[in-house]
Parts: structure tokens; sequence; C-alpha cells
């Protein structure tokens, strides 16, 4: 088998069309139709239906998309490995941390410990609200992630990290006072809301507990990113309701005069690390995780 043909194929997958794909490559739409053919005639069954809209995997394409991934991971490791015997850890971790949670808090400092201990590690971070980690993980797009949740899930090892309790981020136009002691949701039903979209974890976090306390979330604006969601709520177009982690950096990065108060009842969540239970972690990764650990740790103190 051909390594190349893989290469192909998960770009062909990556972009959702054999055009875009040849661009990509770099070598002509036939040659790549002809790839893609020989793939489908070693394993002898079809791994792509093609539409106007672009391909999609067929099931048996999504389980070659799976171990593709995975062997040319091993393949670039093994490169690495080649490059950097007898001096170093090398090679390409790809993490994601799920945004709108402390994970988000941690990119940073996880890429500037991973410079400073391990330079030979090329490290990868996504930070993406509309991406699946769980689903990435178990294609091997992802090698860790840290993720809302703590699981089952099948084909996927949760190791729960932390709890985050949620805050109240809002402008003090809002009429809510500076205290010790958590706010009710009911008394927040008159608050127009800035919230990510209604499938982040962190949204349904909190639309969960509303429901629970039979009071009204009034959603004004969805929004996807930290830095528009400071500035919008630091002028007081609208409050929200975030982990405490990116509740503090809203505080902190905002211009206007924001409170920040627990809530009652508790809204909380279970910070996990996520791996496949499938595709074995390489050297990198593991020393990565276990930077992932150590950082973690500290936000609990």
């Amino acid at each position: 088998m051909d390594i190349r043909r893989f290469k192909s194929f998960v770009v062909i997958v990556d972009t959702g069309s054999i055009t875009r794909a040849a661009d990509i490559l770099h070598i002509a739409q036939p040659a790549l139709s002809q790839q893609l053919a020989a793939l489908e005639e070693h394993f002898g069954t079809k791994l792509l239906t093609r539409s106007q809209q672009g391909v999609v995997m067929t099931d048996a394409g999504a389980q070659v998309y799976r171990h593709a991934q995975i062997i040319l991971r091993q393949m670039e490791q093994a490169h690495a490995d080649v490059v950097a015997a007898g001096k170093h850890l090398a090679g390409r971790v790809s993490v994601g941390l799920t945004p709108f949670s402390s994970a988000a808090t941690l990119s940073f400092e996880l890429l500037a410990e991973t410079r400073r201990r391990f330079p030979g590690i090329v490290l990868h971070l996504t930070e993406g609200v509309g991406q699946t980690y769980s689903q990435m993980l178990m294609n091997n797009r992802l090698e860790i992630a840290l993720i809302h949740g703590a699981g089952p899930m099948k084909g996927l090892r949760f190791d729960p990290l932390l709890r985050e309790d949620f805050y109240l981020v809002a402008h003090e136009k809002f009429g809510i006072k500076a205290g010790d002691t958590p706010v009710p949701i009911s008394a927040l039903e008159p608050l127009p809301f800035l919230m990510p979209p209604a499938y982040n974890f962190v949204r349904r976090a909190v639309e969960a507990a509303f429901a629970r306390s039979r009071a009204d979330l009034t959603v004004i604006g969805e929004v996807e990113v930290i830095r528009t969601l400071t500035r919008a709520v630091g002028s007081g177009l609208g409050a929200t309701i975030m982990p405490k982690a990116v509740a503090d950096r809203i505080v902190s990065e905002g211009a206007g005069p924001t409170i920040c108060r627990s809530i009652s009842p508790k809204i909380e969540e279970t910070l996990s690390l996520c791996v496949s239970e499938y595709a074995p972690l390489s050297e990198p990764a593991i020393a990565v995780q276990a930077l992932l650990h150590e950082l973690t740790e500290r936000l609990k103190q």
C-alpha cells in the first residue's frame, strides 16, 4: 500500500472535494481520482459517495479514514524518532482545548511550557466552538482533548480533572451588586444574556439550570469569540454566565465596571482529559498529557 494514497484520501475527506484536494496536494485531478480508485479496489468497497455538493464517506470509508490517520501519524512519529534518536522527545502533538472553559485559559501556558521543556515537540492547538472534539479523537485528527463531560462514550477514555463552577458576569448598570453570596437564578430573568451557540456545552448547562429553576433565559446574542464577549459584557450590551476561569478573564480584560457573582442553585460541569481508546499515544503525546495534568492541578489552587 502506497502511503500517499492514505494521505490523499484524508485530504479529500477533510476538504470534502476531490478538486480542492487536488489543488492542495498539487497533483492533477485525474491522477488523484486514480489514487482513490486504487484505494477502493484494494479494499474492495466504495469509500466515498460523490454528489454536486462534494464527497461523503461511506461506513467503510470512515473506517479507512480512522486507520489512515493512525498510520500517517505513526509514519510522522517514526520520522521524528529517527531524527531525534538519542537526543530528545520530538514530533507533532495535536490538542483540542474546549473554549469557554478553564481549558481555554491554559493554551498559552501549555504552548510556552511545552516549548521550554520539550523543544522538539511541535504542539498543534485547536480551540473551535463548532468542532466536535470527541469525533475528532475517534477519527484520530486529535490525540488529546480537554472537554466538558465525564463520559462514558464508546471509543473514548475520560479522565475527570476538575469541576468548574459557573459565575455570572454583568455590568453594574444591570443592578447586580458585588457580594460573596450567590445570586438566585430567579433574579436573573430580567437580564439580557450573551451566550455561546445552543450546541455548546456551557450553553446547554446554563439552559438546564434555568429550566430546573423555572426561570426564563433571555439570549440576545450568540458569541463564539471570547474577546468579543469580553468587550460586549464590559460595555453593558448583555450579561453572561461562564465557568469561573473564563468569568475572571472577562472581568480582568474588560474595560467596563463589571460584577462577578456565584449563582444559586450552583451550575457546575466536569472538565475531563479525553483520549482515544483505540490509538495509543506517542511518547511526545504522553509528555504533553502529563503537562496538562500538571497545569490543571494549578487551577485548583
